[in-house]
């Protein structure tokens, strides 16, 4: 059985009720109030703008950045991106004449604050590292947008599907996992570090002491041989180098390539990313914790008949194993050389 998402459980579940007028403190320590239910919102990250499409706040949203391209309707969406090193267009926002502008903790300061100064109330969120932060981000976005059964739903759905991975992995020997990009990893305190946890596996770049996302050398990463490389869609090859094809992981064919949207989005979808891993690391033991949940529902919309065709269809297909001989490609020094944090602040 397949995880099944938040919008599939809502018509046989106790709906929570938002309230009106509300206050939230966000990360600026700034009290965000609304007196009313907000019709019209801006997402500056596509997190939160997957946050809106999971919990059934989409048709609320005017404008998305473009990274959130990937959503469904997201490109009939205004693009609120800006240029360069510019990442939001605060002109482009505060045209849109918004209730309510949802902002990453990644978007700078004086951003937020140009956009409170021209009239607009914005809600800066927390830095998520972890899933439980996405479960907090989730229920105080429907909290603000009035979406509380969907944020609840869609919570509970997430705590769910995770509760199969953790059983799945309870004593399972856990193998070693390396996650590279550009040239880049991400070890202890980042949200992949307890995606490849929670999956079961242990991260390569954590145990050999990297915080953050930083650059690892090749000397490191041949002395550990993982025995699994994760990568992603946007640099999905390993590198065309000797030392990595004589990694167990290159010789086993055991590479795995997620969508950035699900393994660098503290989001719900994060679960698609987690119980694909889940099911390469532990295939046995996944497929035994999956048979006893027993969980069923009945889709009785439309709507909620499109969001399970969806995400069915991702949970199948969005994370594969590379077949035959393992891809590798050269990545231009001039690519590795990116920033790691623009990489990370663009797709957060």
């Amino acid at each position: 059985m397949i995880g099944v998402p938040p919008a599939a459980t809502a018509a046989g579940t106790q709906q929570s009720s938002c309230s009106f007028p509300v206050s939230k403190t966000d990360a600026t320590g700034t009290k965000v109030s609304l007196t009313e239910e907000p019709q019209r919102v801006v997402t500056l990250s596509p997190s939160a703008a997957q946050i809106m499409w999971e919990i059934g706040a989409k048709d609320k949203i005017v404008g998305v950045t473009q990274y959130a391209n990937y959503l469904k309707g997201a490109e009939k969406k205004a693009n609120v991106s800006g240029t360069g090193e510019s990442f939001v267009n605060v002109e482009k926002v505060v045209s849109l004449e918004p209730d309510l502008v949802l902002a990453p903790n990644t978007v700078s300061k004086e951003t937020v604050k140009k956009l409170r100064e021209a009239g607009l109330t914005v809600y800066s969120y927390r830095s998520a590292t972890s899933i439980e932060d996405v479960y907090r981000d989730t229920t105080v976005t429907g909290t603000l947008v009035d979406e509380c059964g969907g944020a609840e739903n869609t919570v509970s759905w997430m705590k769910d599907r995770l509760g199969t991975v953790r059983k799945a992995v309870e004593g399972e020997q856990r193998p070693d996992v390396f996650y590279l990009f550009y040239g880049y990893t991400s070890g202890k305190g980042t949200f992949i570090d307890e995606i490849v946890q929670t999956a079961g596996g242990n991260n390569v770049a954590a145990k050999v002491g990297i915080s953050g996302y930083k650059q690892i050398s090749k000397e490191v990463v041949v002395k550990q041989d993982p025995d699994w490389i994760v990568l992603n869609e946007q640099d999905p090859a390993v590198p065309d180098e000797t030392g990595y094809r004589n990694l167990t992981a290159v010789r086993k064919n055991r590479t795995v390539v997620v969508p950035i949207e699900y393994m660098n989005q503290p989001a719900p979808r994060v679960v698609y990313a987690i119980t694909n891993l889940t099911k390469q690391f532990h295939p046995d033991a996944y497929a035994a914790a999956n048979a006893t949940n027993t969980n069923t529902t009945t889709t009785t919309s439309e709507t909620t008949t499109e969001t399970t065709n969806a995400s069915a269809n991702s949970e199948k297909t969005t994370t594969t194993e590379s077949n035959g001989q393992p891809g590798f490609g050269v990545t231009s020094a001039g690519i590795a050389m990116i920033g790691t944090l623009l990489f990370v602040r663009r797709w957060k």
